[in-house]
């Protein structure tokens, strides 16, 4: 009698917890800003804005990610200012890129350079 009364907990306990698992995954998409290759030629620090709010900074050799909801995200790119030689804060407003993240979709971009300046260049997620 006492093994089957833990046993009911327990499965009772499991269902409780499964519909906020099962919901989490699915209301929200993931974004990965790489900047590992060295396609920038700056050692400069780079902030990556969303939404125009700064939420990540990068150097070179690193990486970062966000968990946003589904839907349309701004995203531009800046060289921030710091100590080193040649790193002030550009005058001119970053270029401004739009992506489309679905719910459960998993998106890796890198930095790269044109031009025009720098841009979000869609990479394989290789792992």
């Amino acid at each position: 009698m006492r093994w089957s009364t833990f046993s009911l907990v327990g499965l009772l306990g499991l269902f409780a917890a499964a519909p906020p698992a099962l919901a989490a995954g699915e209301d929200y998409g993931v974004l990965i800003i790489s900047r590992e290759r060295l396609e920038v030629a700056t050692s400069c620090e780079i902030g990556l804005y969303i939404q125009d709010q700064l939420a990540g900074r990068l150097f070179q050799e690193q990486s970062t990610s966000f968990n946003l909801p589904a839907g349309k995200v701004a995203l531009s790119l800046k060289l921030l200012p710091s100590q080193a030689p040649g790193c002030s804060a550009g005058m001119l407003a970053p270029n401004t890129q739009e992506i489309s993240l679905k719910a459960g979709d998993v998106l890796k971009f890198r930095i790269a350079t044109s031009p025009s300046g720098m841009y979000l260049k869609p990479a394989a997620l290789e792992y």
